[in-house]
């Protein structure tokens, strides 16, 4: 085999970490290592599994089923199994606009693949039965979105017009057939409280990944609500993006340094000012212990 290319000195020993996989609808185990990003983790389980990495939608920790709980994000416990899912079959809903709010929550992979996170019970689209947690968006009104991030997906379901038919192209993550799984509507992350001192290995977007800690309780706390406003003032859920604005915050003295903080990690997002200011105060809320 070809000498590996020398990582960067911080993840020498993230690159060596091996972790099992299986796909979530079945398959034999298989192993993957060394990889940094969620992108180079997909193609990784592709190679193991002989698929197209763009087939698969999410990955979830030590579950096959369509836990939003268990959603891999930012951080991947030493220990965890990683369950694929991958792309299954294709459906369509016409939806009659007659809310502002549809009542989804979308995320997406990392790798260009907008899915639904949650559906909020009693809105719009809960009492459309064929749009489930899990279904990834590929077309809104015959415009294919499947490379577009979901917080571009989460903004043009938003600006559907009111009072007028739309059309969604789905596609579901596949199911083994014994393992039908009832409807989920995805819990809130209390549930998903991840077990205390274990190390993990933290996935970056930009940069290498690196072997760390556990999130402290505050900053875990502080993850929590940064993401439940990301759902009120987005409507997008994202554990990862979450992580990266509460550690872009660790140190930064008042709002105005954070802003320029986030501007500078996270400028193609466009927050708006007062949802900046409010994750400054979770942030701050959750260091002096009132969260």
């Amino acid at each position: 085999a070809p000498a590996p290319a020398a990582a960067p000195a911080p993840s020498a020993g993230a690159s060596r970490l091996q972790f099992h996989t299986q796909l979530a609808h079945g398959s034999p185990t298989g192993r993957v290592e060394g990889f940094g990003s969620a992108r180079e983790l997909y193609a990784k389980i592709a190679e193991v599994f002989g698929i197209r990495p763009s087939q698969i939608m999410f990955c979830t920790l030590n579950t096959h089923k369509v836990d939003m709980d268990k959603l891999l994000g930012a951080q991947i416990g030493l220990e965890d199994f990683i369950f694929a899912h991958v792309k299954g079959q294709r459906k369509e809903v016409e939806v009659l606009k007659t809310d502002d709010l549809l009542g989804l929550t979308i995320t997406d992979n990392g790798t260009g693949c907008a899915f639904i996170k949650r559906i909020k019970e009693g809105s719009l689209m809960d009492q459309t039965k064929t749009v489930c947690v899990g279904d990834h968006i590929e077309t809104i009104n015959g415009k294919n979105v499947s490379e577009c991030r979901h917080y571009e997906v989460a903004k043009m379901l938003k600006d559907l017009e009111k009072g007028r038919k739309f059309k969604l192209e789905l596609v579901e993550p596949m199911k083994a057939f014994e393992k039908l799984e009832p409807r989920s509507k995805g819990r809130t992350l209390s549930e998903a409280k991840i077990s205390k001192g274990r190390e993990t290995l933290r996935l970056r977007s930009k940069g290498p990944a690196t072997v760390e800690e556990m999130p402290t309780e505050v900053e875990e706390k502080a993850i929590k609500k940064v993401d439940e406003l990301l759902e009120t003032y987005m409507g997008i859920r994202d554990i990862e993006l979450a992580a990266t604005m509460v550690e872009a915050g660790r140190d930064k003295k008042n709002p105005d340094e954070f802003a320029v903080a986030l501007d500078e990690t996270l400028g193609d997002f466009a927050f708006p000012d007062e949802f900046v200011f409010d994750v400054w105060g979770a942030i701050g809320d959750a260091k002096q212990g009132r969260l």
